[in-house]
């Protein structure tokens, strides 16, 4: 009987062998992970840290927030904490940081803003000997919302190096005096999210009934027909996306074509407000991702053989009933794919919201990125884009759940 067994150098050889080669394989995949660490993790690790830590206003009044932990929030703060706030404030102000400090302060207690301004330039006036023994009073009579308790708290808050504050503005909710988690006055996120959802299911059931029967045409006809229309379906790819969406604008506008054509037909006497609607953000939307839909269709229903529908027919199943039982269940695969791809991308889409939307079409990424570029309210942005990531990560788990990604084919 032969002995198979190997002996200690040519399990070694073997051991080293195998290391060599996953050695090999690591440093070709090195390449890709450095870019999905550098593109990916770090950017959404980045935001998620930003969401909760904010420590700008403790580094800029950092004496006061320490004098203040002991303050019971009842009463104004007594005149040692006054007079260090004003010494923090005149440093701020001979620094010009006293307009960062009141933008900070302005997100926790609207309209701060200008009452930390005016302090500023009262405080800078001041000589330091003058703050150091008259600055609870100069502070008191630069303006009267110094002597509102509700000021100091807010200022406390706002001081805080982590913060669910943020989080908590992205639901629509805040902390009252007590501590208690409230609704806010005015509701906007929270809808802004069910409009995003609304607007992204909208064009993914708009794009499956466009794409299906397109997709079924191109995998049944000729070889040539089918590539000629397959350079269509492409077609858009070839195009800047700037270009398509300003396209729409031409389109859709009071006097543009669509318009235009409406009247001169007579069907109706004066223009349509088509832009700068949510219509016109599901209209171009639609156009613009109707290849994602359309490709993964194509891919899956090239591979379905037609003996399949043939032979339902033919042992007496009418052509819609097999199309259901039969033909469906094959292609969805590609269906689900195609849905997947569409949702995401549509749920996350800025560029064509911002520029045919107007006020009724934006989307959750509309006011992420005026939070980012306009506001400075970097936080709240965060937050915003975690709270979307969080919402599509539930999404695609459900969807796994229910549908499976197993069943996924994009090609």
């Amino acid at each position: 009987m032969t002995d198979h067994t190997l002996n200690p150098e040519d399990g070694r050889n073997a051991a080293r062998e195998v290391r060599k080669r996953r050695l090999q394989a690591f440093v070709f995949v090195v390449p890709l992970l450095v870019f999905v660490a550098f593109a990916f993790v770090a950017p959404i690790s980045s935001m998620l840290f930003r969401s909760v830590h904010d420590p700008a206003v403790a580094d800029m009044i950092p004496e006061t927030l320490a004098a203040l932990e002991d303050w019971s929030g009842e009463d104004v703060p007594d005149d040692a904490i006054l007079i260090q706030f004003a010494a923090e404030l005149k440093h701020l102000a001979a620094t010009r940081e006293s307009g960062q400090l009141a933008s900070e302060i302005n997100r926790a207690a609207p309209g701060m803003a200008s009452t930390i301004n005016s302090s500023a330039r009262v405080m800078r006036r001041a000589d330091e000997a003058e703050i150091a023994a008259n600055g609870a009073t100069l502070l008191l009579d630069a303006n009267e919302r110094w002597s509102d308790p509700a000021t100091w708290r807010a200022i406390k808050t706002a001081g805080a190096i982590y913060t669910s504050g943020y989080y908590l503005t992205s639901l629509d909710l805040e902390r009252n005096a007590e501590g208690s988690i409230v609704a806010r006055d005015t509701q906007i996120y929270v809808q802004l999210y069910g409009k995003t959802l609304r607007i992204a299911l909208t064009i993914t059931l708009l794009t499956m009934v466009l794409g299906y029967p397109l997709a079924f045409f191109m995998a049944h006809t000729s070889d040539a027909r089918a590539n000629f229309l397959m350079v269509f379906v492409l077609l858009p790819f070839w195009t800047s996306l700037l270009v398509r969406t300003t396209a729409w604008i031409a389109l859709l506008q009071t006097g543009g074509v669509v318009n235009s054509t409406l009247i001169a037909t007579g069907l109706i006497d004066e223009p349509l407000e088509l832009l700068y609607t949510e219509f016109s953000t599901i209209l171009a939307m639609t156009h613009i991702l109707l290849p994602f839909m359309v490709l993964p269709l194509y891919a899956v229903m090239r591979g379905i053989d037609a003996s399949y529908m043939r032979a339902a027919i033919s042992m007496g199943s009418r052509p819609l009933a097999a199309w259901w039982r039969i033909y469906l269940p094959m292609s969805l695969p590609g269906l689900s794919a195609g849905a997947l791809l569409v949702f995401v991308i549509s749920v996350g889409y800025y560029i064509t919201p911002a520029l045919v939307g107007g006020t009724d079409g934006q989307m959750i990424s509309n006011i992420i990125a005026f939070h980012m570029r306009e506001s400075n309210n970097w936080g709240l942005a965060a937050a915003l884009g975690s709270l979307l990531l969080v919402l599509i990560l539930t999404l695609y788990w459900l969807f796994d759940r229910f549908v499976g990604t197993d069943n996924l084919k994009l090609g």
